[in-house]
């Protein structure tokens, strides 16, 4: 602090000040400047990871080799297990001079009926046009439900012992909070065009011609779900009714009753059944920006909502 018997104290404690808010502003701006090219290099360094990864599998798909497809995770659409990205790998795979056999390495707990619908779908016609590219499906941790439905399509699908497979079921997730209002007072005020548009509003009553009505769209999606099963499987199937409950087994269980035909895993497959020791991913990943959104946490909202699947018929 100046003296305050010098008469020009005041203009020495502005310059003072001054030159310390320069300094101030200059050590910002060096930090604002590191935190930027620090950012930019990490983006940098990601966007050649993603592109090299790409470019490895594609410079991979030479010789006689097995194609890998993975369907991990929900299935359901804007999803890496969406019918698209998953229908996509397999029209390239199948197109492939040199594919000896695709394997669907699934790892997923299903998820839209829809969806799991289109791939079952292609799967068949795929192998009606191409009858000497097999099609197996190698289950790791978990293949229930929709992705059972896809797996059902192949020439064979292969398990761990310990692998959960089946939930050959459909479910539908909803509340009903009717009560609660009651109990504080609140007016539920829902205007629709259409005497049951509101059907499934949980703030109003559900009634049994309601329960009725929406368990018989669940009944005919599970017949459905049936049907493309007995379809894909067949004379395999050992089980009863209970196959179709909703239940699922180990893969060992499995086995026994008909859901499986073997244990294994994608290398052991290609190597034993396929007669190969190379596999290429013929997987399609989310474009560049839709992964590098996911990795640095951006798309987090959007996973949730999809995890979710509120008032959604799923198989899983």
């Amino acid at each position: 602090m100046p003296a305050t018997d010098d008469p020009h104290w005041e203009r020495a404690l502005i310059n003072r000040l001054a030159v310390e808010f320069l300094r101030q502003q200059r050590r910002s701006r060096r930090w604002g400047l590191v935190l930027k090219l620090g950012l930019l290099a990490y983006v940098i360094l990601l966007s050649a990871t993603l592109v090299l990864d790409g470019l490895g599998d594609s410079m991979g798909a030479t010789g006689e080799h097995a194609a890998v497809i993975k369907i991990e995770g929900l299935i359901a659409d804007k999803t890496s297990a969406s019918a698209e990205r998953i229908i996509k790998g397999l029209h390239q795979a199948f197109e492939a001079d040199t594919v000896k056999a695709i394997i669907l390495s699934i790892n997923s707990p299903g998820g839209s009926p829809v969806q799991s619908g289109y791939v079952f779908d292609e799967i068949r016609r795929l192998r009606e046009l191409y009858p000497d590219t097999p099609v197996y499906a190698v289950a790791a941790d978990v293949c229930a439900s929709g992705a059972y439905y896809i797996a059902s399509a192949t020439d064979a699908i292969y398990v761990d012992r310990a692998t959960l497979i089946g939930s050959i079921g459909v479910r539908l997730d909803s509340f009903g909070f009717k009560r609660a209002l009651d109990e504080l007072g609140i007016q539920r005020r829902l205007l629709t065009a259409g005497e049951h548009k509101g059907i499934l509003d949980p703030f109003s009553d559900f009634d049994d011609w309601d329960r009725t009505f929406i368990q018989g769209l669940l009944d005919n999606l599970h017949q459905q779900f049936i049907s493309a099963v007995k379809e894909g499987r067949g004379d395999r199937l050992q089980g009863g009714d209970e196959l179709f409950s909703g239940l699922f087994w180990t893969g060992q269980e499995s086995l026994e009753l008909g859901l499986s035909d073997g244990l294994g895993s994608a290398a052991s497959v290609a190597r034993k059944i396929v007669g190969t020791e190379k596999l290429v991913d013929y997987s399609q990943e989310r474009d560049l920006l839709e992964r590098f959104a996911e990795r640095v946490g951006t798309a987090f909202a959007a996973r949730l909502a999809e995890l979710t699947g509120a008032a959604v018929p799923s198989l899983r």
